[in-house]
């Protein structure tokens, strides 16, 4: 029996990202590279890494890595849809704490290709036993910076931070192993620096909404502008203006609409802080803020400020899609009042138009009449010069009424038969257009 091509794979999916497995005290520094002008450089870098320092080379297409180097730190690369991660883990066997010996090896040239796209930087030590103890009794020593925070995580150990980058670029976190079991320590770790890299990723949305905020501002000022020139009387003939200035409003809100991926990955992003943060089960140690704490108040309002400002935007949106139906509904009235004026005048037209045609079928009956009855004459004197019995003057008399009558009654007929073929031919044009409108159509 075969299996679906896909099955392996999406199997291997499940354990493609394997926590760190620590037995002992280690460094471990974290970089997570964001660039959106160079797709390649993250490729790229793992690559120029992996030469320099001597290690395999991963598969064409590999979305994450890991691999112990020759100098004896381990990498683990992993590739993002944004962004992508380096963490490097040494075994700590001094009291140099938070220094480079878990890069130690690497070429100065590597890290200097990181300049400019280099968005996470952290420095972790996990320590304990004795080493846990001498540390955490000098902490402020190691965490300088203006907010201590820490707390008991995962029933087994501790985690101490004050989010802080320094002058060298990185951020520091100690965290201390008590009791922690099989992979504990791993799992920490990756979420400590999961943290600290979901949550600058979700701020990238800050910067965009305060940018927006403020043009925002500017377009609501406009829009609440018009509407009360749309609400002022005798505004009527001014519609028009109107309505091409909300159409160039609402092309400016939706430009605006183009950042709305990075909001919803944002909104992505502080999901997984969050989740990260309750995974590691916090509990207080007196006298500091917990992470979870140090996120809500830091953290929440930034991605609060993202979240009503995109909310904002929509409304702002939505009220000018709202005017412009409006005013187009003012405007297309204005329009029909127009027509309607313009049909009443063809009407009043074509009323005297009828009349006039009356007027002149009649004198058009007495025309013809009378010269019907001019030729009749002409041919009734003929008779009477030929010695005939008539008198021309007295069939005159007697042709007028038998002649008027026939003249009215042809005039008619050949009017009505106008009619019948006028109604036939636009009988006959209906269907045809139909027929053109249902071909387009189709």
């Amino acid at each position: 029996m075969m299996d679906h091509p896909l099955r392996a794979a999406l199997a291997a999916e499940l354990h493609a990202r394997p926590f760190l497995r620590l037995a002992e005290a280690v460094s471990l520094t974290h970089y997570a590279i964001y660039t959106d002008g160079q797709p390649d450089i993250h490729e790229t870098l793992l690559h120029a890494l992996c030469r320099d320092t001597g290690i395999a080379v991963p598969q064409d297409g590999a979305t994450h890595y890991a691999v112990q180097s020759p100098c004896g730190w381990h990498l683990k690369w992993e590739r993002h849809t944004e962004f992508s991660t380096f963490t490097f883990v040494a075994p700590r066997r001094d009291t140099g704490y938070f220094d480079d010996l878990a890069i130690d090896g690497i070429p100065a040239a590597w890290f200097a290709r990181l300049a400019g796209i280099r968005f996470v930087a952290v420095r972790m030590e996990l320590l304990s036993g004795d080493a846990a103890r001498l540390v955490c009794g000098d902490l402020r020593r190691w965490i300088d910076g203006p907010a201590l925070v820490g707390s008991n995580v995962l029933g087994g150990g501790k985690v101490f931070c004050d989010w802080h980058v320094r002058d060298d670029g990185f951020m520091r976190f100690l965290v201390v192993d008590e009791d922690f079991r099989e992979e504990q320590g791993g799992r920490l770790l990756q979420r400590l620096y999961e943290i600290e890299t979901y949550r600058m990723m979700a701020l990238l949305a800050l910067p965009v909404a305060r940018r927006m905020s403020r043009e925002l501002d500017e377009i609501h000022a406009a829009l609440h502008a018009l509407m009360q020139r749309m609400d002022a009387s005798g505004a009527e003939g001014d519609d028009a203006a109107l309505l091409v200035k909300l159409t160039h409003l609402a092309v400016r809100v939706e430009a605006l609409s183009g950042s709305g991926g990075r909001f919803s990955a944002s909104r992505a992003y502080e999901k997984l802080v969050l989740a990260r943060i309750h995974e590691l089960r916090e509990e207080r140690i007196e006298g500091m803020p917990t992470i979870a704490e140090f996120m809500e108040r830091r953290f929440a309002p930034a991605m609060e400020t993202c979240r009503s400002v995109w909310a904002r935007h929509e409304q702002i949106a939505a009220r000018i899609a709202r005017a412009v139906d409006l005013l187009r509904t003012r405007v297309n009235l204005a329009q029909e009042k127009d027509v309607t004026r313009l049909l009443v005048g063809m009407e009043r037209t074509a009323r005297n138009q009828l009349h006039l045609q009356h007027a002149v079928e009649g004198l058009s009956v007495a025309a013809i009449s009378y010269y019907v009855l001019s030729l009749a004459t002409a041919a009734f004197k003929a008779l009477h010069v030929m010695n005939l019995p008539v008198d021309p003057e007295l069939a005159e008399g007697l042709l007028i009424a038998p002649v008027v009558f026939a003249v009215i009654h042809i005039t008619r007929r050949t009017r009505a038969q106008l009619a019948r073929s006028e109604a036939a031919h636009d009988g006959a044009s209906v269907p045809t257009v139909h027929a053109a409108a249902l071909k387009q159509a189709n």
